[in-house]
C-alpha cells in the first residue's frame, strides 16, 4: 500500500507565481493577491502524486511542503 501524501503552501514565502496552478489546477487555488493554497485540506489523490512532487519542484520560492503519511 503507497503512503498518503498531502501538499501545504507556506503563506509566508508563497509570491503568487501562480506556477503551481498552473502545473496542478486540481490541487491548487489562488486566493485574491493571487497566492496558492492547497485545495481542501491538501490530501493528494493518488493518480496525483506526481503533479504534487511536479509542482513542488517547480515553486521558485519553495513555498510548496510535501508530506508523507
Amino acid at each position: 500500500m503507497s503512503d498518503t501524501l498531502k501538499i501545504h503552501v507556506d503563506q509566508d514565502k508563497c509570491q503568487g507565481h501562480a506556477r503551481c496552478k498552473a502545473l496542478a489546477p486540481e490541487l491548487f487555488d489562488l486566493d485574491d493577491y493571487g497566492n496558492a493554497h492547497e485545495k481542501g485540506d491538501g490530501t493528494v489523490p493518488a493518480e496525483l502524486t506526481e503533479k504534487a512532487w511536479l509542482a513542488r519542484s517547480n515553486c521558485p520560492e519553495v513555498a510548496i511542503e510535501v508530506s508523507e503519511s
